[in-house]
């Protein structure tokens, strides 16, 4: 039977316009991803070329005053993207995947971001999990939708029905015929994916496989629960087209817009003015004022003086110091909000597994919010290794060359990709399951 059913749906025209639609949109996808890959290793190259050839053109006109050359020197802090991120590029395109700092005050600096073009941002990128999240589903309802009603409307449900007495089984083989098409469709891309974008077949490979496929097991389910309904095609197409709406669109953009109303977040100029002001503030106090908050933090500097008639360094890097500790806590409730957001959409997401599979993907592709908040922990304890380094050689006046700028190259984030297998996959297993008993039950009925 599977024989036939397979040849009698190669020879119909929605095998070739699927066929072509999901091979063509899912390669330009992934040739998209190396695009992108491509992009992010030349910023890294240019970013490590542009700190070398800074320090040597700073050392050049300033080699006396290593107070002055730290004011303007940049040391630059990377997240290198693993390869596996262009599967799921989710909002690395508008978060920095590399920093550029000085060892002055940090707040100020730690949200710069690359200008890019606003179009762009607004329409994303068309990668591999856009393509599994949003495109396989409509194709799947495009092929399902009419397995019944199209046998009643064309008159060959009778025959059928006069032939076997076991029409669900029919019904649910016809489906299988096309679920199995569309996962060779999607087990070829992701090979494909992993040979053009060298991802290693690791853990989350792996785990972005097998949530695909249990992503793509969902959408069969409604497809069979709707077929199962018995109604005409008109009803059938509605009703998947809505559902998909619904899931993909309509839930998510509510959901967005709950957690953003619920959990205003500062914005980031905020930190910023407060600590720009922080800084300025300190020109007009006396310098006891702000070595006092500096020394509390730095104990290990208590014995360098500063001097009440004239420029210091210690001076100045102490205002740049309490200007981000003016900012500390504005900086720290954005963190904590933002982190309160992804929490409620991560946990509303295990009852829609449209926006459940959209994290997941992003997690894993280490392209999340998450991911981006620890990439600015880093960033923070960076800054400050930087500062604790540099600080003694500028109190004690030494010259810029008694520092080994070969240390100081460009240094590189390495990311932690953790998530539990029962999280993953438990939520979107359990509503397929579901969904397929009625589906199942339904047509047993027949």
């Amino acid at each position: 039977m599977y024989k036939l059913l397979f040849k009698s749906f190669f020879r119909t025209k929605i095998f070739l316009v699927s066929l072509v639609l999901l091979i063509t949109v899912g390669t330009v996808s992934i040739l998209i991803g190396k695009q992108y890959l491509v992009k992010q290793e030349k910023t890294i190259v240019a970013a490590q070329e542009f700190q070398k050839e800074s320090v040597k053109r700073i050392l050049k006109y300033n080699d006396k005053d290593i107070g002055l050359l730290l004011y303007y020197l940049k040391f630059t802090l990377v997240k290198k993207p693993a390869n596996i991120s262009a599967i799921s590029i989710g909002q690395s395109d508008v978060n920095p995947l590399l920093q550029a700092v000085t060892i002055r005050g940090l707040e100020g600096q730690k949200y710069d971001t690359d200008f890019e073009n606003p179009s762009l941002l607004m329409s994303g990128n068309l990668d591999l999990g856009f393509v599994i999240i949003y495109l396989f589903p409509l194709v799947l309802i495009a092929m399902t939708f009419n397995l019944y009603s199209e046998e009643k409307e064309l008159g060959t449900w009778r025959i059928l029905a006069a032939q076997t007495s076991k029409k669900g089984k029919f019904l649910f083989n016809k489906l299988i015929v096309r679920i199995l098409f569309v996962f060779a469709i999607f087990v070829f891309l992701m090979f494909l994916a992993s040979g053009i974008l060298q991802i290693p077949m690791n853990q989350n490979f792996w785990a972005i496989f097998f949530h695909s496929l249990l992503y793509l097991l969902f959408w069969s389910a409604l497809c069979l629960f709707t077929v199962s309904l018995l109604k005409n095609s008109s009803f059938n197409a509605l009703a998947l087209i809505s559902i998909w709406v619904v899931l993909t669109i309509l839930f998510p953009a509510v959901v967005n817009n709950y957690v953003i109303n619920k959990y205003q977040v500062p914005e980031a100029l905020d930190a910023m003015v407060e600590q720009r002001d922080g800084y300025h503030e300190k020109w007009d106090l006396e310098k006891n004022a702000t070595m006092t908050g500096f020394y509390e933090a730095y104990p290990q500097f208590n014995n360098y003086p500063v001097p009440e008639d004239r420029f210091s360094w210690i001076w100045y890097y102490g205002m740049q110091h309490m200007g981000d500790l003016a900012a500390k806590e504005t900086s720290a409730e954005m963190m904590e909000k933002i982190i309160l957001r992804n929490t409620i959409s991560e946990k509303v997401a295990l009852f829609v597994p449209t926006m459940h599979a959209q994290l997941s993907f992003n997690n894993l592709a280490g392209t999340d919010m998450v991911s981006h908040l620890s990439f600015l922990k880093a960033l923070t304890q960076f800054h400050e290794q930087l500062r604790l380094d540099f600080y003694p050689r500028i109190f004690d006046r030494k010259p810029a060359n008694s520092v080994n700028w070969e240390k100081h190259d460009t240094k590189f984030y390495i990311a932690e990709y953790n998530f539990s297998w029962i999280y993953l996959m438990l939520p979107t297993f359990f509503i397929t399951i579901v969904i397929t008993f009625f589906g199942l039950f339904n047509l047993r009925k027949l």
